[in-house]
């Protein structure tokens, strides 16, 4: 091996084990992240996980509004220790926004406690977080009036064998056939014959 290669990876291997050694840097949010954190709601997760002892959780744990969901309520993100909600809450009744934010905030305590040991995401350390925070009973899915945003299907596919008709909002890129007929006809392994041919408009 070069003698310049065996110092490069030496190098790298040192430094890696400076970074381990060294403290974690505190995360260094994006401006465009920092601008949608909710300070308010951070505050209010801080405090309770405070409160339960879960202190590493409390350090980390940041909430933010994240315009780009469409149906979906919120969102926990593991191992960030974040919490993403729907823009769309914010005109509803407060107490679905405070059963939101608890939802997702059972989650990452139910995945702060067990460690590296696998959680249902809605099993039964999470209910068990719903408890505690006051919803005992919570559903794993929401039934809040949001509407998808409609998108215009341009793009129109056919099957050359049973003729059904795919439409996509955004063009096939790669070889795909109809489903149905790799099924019924080949095992479910995908056939050229059954390939989805692109309609003229």
């Amino acid at each position: 091996m070069p003698m310049g290669r065996l110092m490069s990876q030496l190098e790298f291997r040192w430094l890696s084990w400076l970074r381990v050694q060294a403290s974690p840097a505190p995360p260094v949010e994006s401006p465009d992240k920092a601008d949608k954190t909710d300070s308010k709601l951070t505050s209010w997760c801080v405090e309770t996980c405070k409160s339960l002892n879960l202190n590493e959780l409390s350090r980390r744990v940041r909430v933010s509004w994240n315009p780009r969901m469409q149906t979906t309520a919120g969102r926990a993100w593991w191992p960030d220790r974040s919490i993403e909600l729907n823009p769309k809450l914010k005109p509803l009744a407060a107490e679905e926004l405070w059963r939101t934010l608890k939802h997702e905030l059972a989650h990452l305590i139910a995945y702060e406690r067990a460690g590296r040991r696998y959680t249902e995401p809605h099993g039964p350390e999470w209910q068990a977080a719903c408890a505690e925070l006051g919803i005992p009973g919570e559903s794993a899915y929401h039934t809040l009036p949001f509407k998808r945003r409609q998108m215009k299907r341009n793009y129109t596919y056919v099957c050359p064998h049973c003729l059904t008709l795919l439409q996509r909002v955004k063009p096939i890129r790669r070889m795909v056939a109809c489903y149905a007929c790799c099924r019924k006809f080949n095992h479910g392994a995908y056939h050229a014959s059954f390939r989805l041919v692109a309609q003229k408009p």
